[in-house]
């Protein structure tokens, strides 16, 4: 009789183009069978029944540990990562920044040994790239694409923090990316229109979180994604644009993807359940996060295109900040550290949206999972599948549960998922077959985290 270290048996399996009933054998952390029955010698059999199986989901976009706004992200590697497994999101994809004289390898390598120690689920990272100025950068492109660093990102915001990139550098950067099958990731805002709006208002007194959203409205995003999208198209070349949350611009994706262009769209939770208006309540500076949450016009937008295939991925942009540092501007907006929590939210927010009839299942396990890990080359990840990694989460339909900062596993003093209830929650959740949580519970060690070599992809 074969031998396998977990089977899962009687519960129906997701993928992103089917459902059906199935037991799955996992060995050496990888799922070695899929079959109507497995009788076989295992040393765990977990029982799925009335449950669904699903591949642990890809949050491509995180800030664990982050300098920013005058302070640190109050998640760290190992407390942002176990607030992952506890959401079921079994891959955690970090953002570290590239500054003058730095290299893309030893930013990386950095970031790489806490994750080493810390991470609580595999883990990998894009890197910013801010500062091109010796050349070296391009040509090291090559080298950190072959050590499975294929994704690279741009702002075009951020002037005054010396993070910003010109046209000319995000058009050197696509071209050598395409060259090498790796992808150019774009924050696309209009640093002078936000600059020209916050000295506008600020000068007329006008400091709460409100004016946080009426210095970037929706035409300062979509400025940009037209432009990034433009060169995309002019240069064929791989673009993914993070965090899309306007009407305006994500239109210019769609129609540039009908057009064949090489275009990638990501959208977070918060821009498919809040519009602008939390800006006007009195916490409102706990949702200030750049680009911001935007009106229903554009929330609708989304998700339509959600429902018709036109998003690509869903991630969280997960980047908190504690109570008392988003008090830091009460009273000017400005001072308001940007970021939200999310990661442990992402893959019970897109399920209960298909628990609902919103959407399907597998087009859950699409956004969240499967086209994640294909669009940036997780070749082990994204799927149930024989050879797969046995990252894997069992999902309860009919657990409900409500969003608190007492039931989450962040560090983070407050959420702003406070009271979001769920009709649907994941019960348990195994990183290469290893149990990382359960019931509630986070069941594994940090450490436990590997890292994902990628594979450089021809995206077309």
């Amino acid at each position: 009789m074969k031998k396998f270290d977990l089977v899962i048996k009687n519960g129906t399996v997701v993928t992103a183009s089917d459902m059906f009933s199935a037991d799955l054998g996992v060995k050496d952390g990888k799922i070695a069978a899929i079959a109507e029955n497995i009788e076989a010698d295992a040393e765990e059999v977990f029982d799925a029944a009335g449950k669904l199986v699903l591949p642990g989901a890809l949050d491509v976009h995180t800030h664990l540990a982050m300098p920013f706004g005058g302070t640190i992200s109050s998640d760290s590697y190992l407390s942002g990562t176990r607030a992952a497994a506890c959401g079921g999101v079994t891959t955690v994809f970090d953002y570290p920044v590239q500054h003058t004289g730095e290299t893309i390898r030893g930013v990386i390598a950095e970031k790489k040994a806490v994750l080493e120690k810390e991470a609580c689920v595999d883990f990998a990272s894009h890197c910013c790239i801010t500062d091109l100025s010796d050349g070296a950068i391009i040509e090291e492109m090559e080298e950190a694409v072959k050590e499975g660093i294929t994704s690279f990102k741009c702002f075009l915001v951020y002037k005054k923090e010396g993070w910003m990139v010109s046209d000319g550098t995000l058009a050197k950067l696509m071209l050598r990316a395409k060259e090498l099958g790796a992808m150019i990731n774009v924050h696309a805002e209009n640093p002078d229109l936000i600059d020209m709006y916050t000295e506008q208002f600020l000068k007329e007194g006008k400091t709460s979180a409100w004016y946080h959203y009426m210095s970037r409205p929706e035409f300062v995003e979509a400025e940009a994604d037209k432009r990034a999208v433009h060169w995309s198209k002019h240069l064929d070349a791989p673009l993914y644009l993070v965090h899309m949350a306007d009407k305006e611009g994500l239109e210019a994706c769609i129609q540039a993807k009908e057009e064949g262009a090489p275009v990638f769209v990501e959208t977070c939770p918060q821009y498919l359940e809040f519009t602008s208006d939390v800006y006007k309540r009195e916490d409102g500076r706990n949702f200030v996060c750049s680009p911001p949450i935007k009106g229903q016009e554009s929330q609708d937008a989304l998700w339509k295109a959600i429902k018709n295939g036109s998003i690509d991925t869903v991630a969280t942009d997960h980047c908190p900040f504690q109570s008392y540092e988003k008090d830091w501007g009460r009273d000017d907006f400005t001072k308001i550290p940007n970021g939200c929590s999310g990661i442990e939210n992402l893959y019970p927010y897109m399920l209960d949206a298909a628990n609902s009839g919103k959407i399907s299942f597998s087009r859950a396990v699409e956004l969240c999972s499967t086209n994640p890990a294909k669009i940036f080359g997780c070749d082990q990840k994204g799927s149930i599948a024989v050879g797969k990694d046995a990252d894997i989460v069992i999902y309860d339909k009919d657990k409900d549960f409500t969003i608190s900062v007492d039931t989450m596993h962040s560090d983070c003093d407050h959420t702003i998922w406070e009271g979001k209830k769920l009709h649907g929650y994941p019960v348990r959740t195994f990183l290469r077959g290893n149990v990382v949580y359960a019931d509630g519970e986070f069941k594994g060690t940090p450490g436990m985290g590997q890292f994902v070599k990628r594979t450089p992809k021809k995206l077309r």
